[in-house]
């Protein structure tokens, strides 16, 4: 586990469920991995009520399962809650494209196009799977943010926690290049209002790579062991 500073006036609540949840989604604490209360006390330098309290938020966020008799365990990735953010996000953003077609800002833009620059620059650096994840959906959150959309991008982050840990898990070894070409060219569709690729496009950048992910859980018992049967 991936242990941080405490932040300036940050409490110990606040400092355990930033640290559990970011190595929940960074697949640091693996899914199905077993959680001890005191064990996360101790690592974090925290009294148990505080790892209490966040464990029943993060249940609550579908990140934690508590098995009777068995403990508290870090949910697996439920295939279920991964169509339903595909579902959501696929169609919001692509109205939220046309929108942007429309009218978008020209700062908005600027800073869509600083961060396609920067997921550039770490592209080939070594060790840049979380940056570049975080990189990626910052530049969707300014595309939201630019159609004055920043509710409806924290709504879709907030069901997006399985896909999210399945993209990361599909992205250990795959090649990024063609994510930046997909961003080079939403970037192309808002400043040439090409209305009209915006279904396809978009289909390709968040449909099409459950495809891969298929593979790869057929592929890998270890991956395959991360999933929840939901039969």
């Amino acid at each position: 586990m991936i242990l941080y500073d405490k932040l300036e006036k940050e409490t110990s609540k606040e400092y355990t469920y930033r640290v559990l949840k970011d190595n929940i989604m960074a697949l640091e604490l693996k899914p199905g991995m077993l959680l001890s209360e005191s064990d996360l006390a101790q690592k974090l330098n925290v009294s148990r009520t505080p790892i209490r309290e966040v464990l029943i938020r993060l249940k609550s966020e579908k990140l934690i399962e508590v098995k009777p008799q068995s403990g508290t365990f870090v949910s697996l990735i439920d295939w279920n809650l991964i169509d339903q953010a595909i579902f959501m996000r696929y169609n919001l953003e692509k109205m939220v494209l046309e929108e942007a077609c429309d009218n978008f800002p020209e700062d908005d833009l600027m800073e869509m196009e600083k961060c396609l620059f920067a997921q550039k620059l770490i592209i080939d650096k070594s060790d840049n799977l979380i940056e570049f994840h975080n990189l990626d959906k910052q530049f969707h959150r300014l595309l939201f943010k630019g159609t004055d959309k920043n509710d409806i991008w924290e709504a879709i982050s907030n069901i997006s926690t399985h896909y999210n840990r399945m993209r990361l898990l599909s992205e250990i070894n795959s090649e990024k290049g063609c994510i930046i070409d997909q961003h080079i060219t939403y970037l192309d569709i808002i400043k040439e209002k090409k209305k009209d690729i915006i279904e396809e496009v978009v289909s390709n950048h968040i449909k099409k790579p459950m495809d891969g992910w298929v593979k790869l859980i057929e592929n890998n018992p270890e991956i395959a062991s991360y999933i929840k049967n939901n039969n």
